[in-house]
């Protein structure tokens, strides 16, 4: 019985110890089975994270892209229109010129005699403005639509002034792009 009693305890501590190792170890696998498929779901929440944000990405680029401050020009009705500064030295100048906006052109220091011909959007002003410089002079501006003279103006003297401008019709509202081209 000592030997029987020896080992009954025994089985006993380890059917004890068997017990709680089976009982721990039922646990210890749920608990694994449980980290295994929250990490598979930490997984795949990561991976739909990614995804949204590689989206939202993606989407700012092509709003980037796509919404640009530069619009493409349209097709405005323009007119043909020529400046022209005579005189010597040099003038600060301004003019009207093509852009969907009709926005002026400056420039310093341009050399006299000085011509160009440009397009101007109907309805926009043709205007060209002549400044001196501190040496002075004279120097006379010309404007021309069309091809048919408009105005003259003179600046004389120190920081002197002239401006000439004209008047363009304004586009009509049933004035087609191909029609308004062969008019020009």
């Amino acid at each position: 019985m000592t030997t029987d009693e020896t080992e009954a305890p025994d089985e006993s501590a380890g059917a004890e110890g068997t017990e709680g190792a089976e009982e721990a170890k039922p646990s210890d696998e749920s608990e694994n089975a449980d980290d295994t498929k929250s990490g598979k779901g930490v997984d795949r929440r990561g991976m739909a994270v990614c995804g949204v944000l590689v989206a939202a990405c993606a989407g700012l680029v092509l709003y980037g892209v796509l919404d640009t401050d530069e619009k493409p020009e349209r097709h405005v009705p323009t007119a043909s229109v020529t400046y022209e500064v005579s005189g010597e030295g040099t003038a600060d100048l301004t003019w009207q010129a093509r852009s969907e906006s009709g926005k002026a052109v400056a420039a310093r220091g341009v050399t006299l005699p000085w011509k160009k011909t440009v397009r101007v959007p109907l309805g926009k002003p043709p205007i060209v403005t002549i400044t001196l410089g501190e040496k002075g002079g004279q120097a006379s501006c010309q404007l021309a639509i069309r091809g048919r003279h408009v105005q003259t103006a003179t600046a004389y003297g120190k920081f002197g002034r002239a401006t000439c401008q004209g008047e363009l019709p304004a586009p009509e509202a049933s004035e087609s792009p191909a029609s308004a081209q062969g008019e020009q």
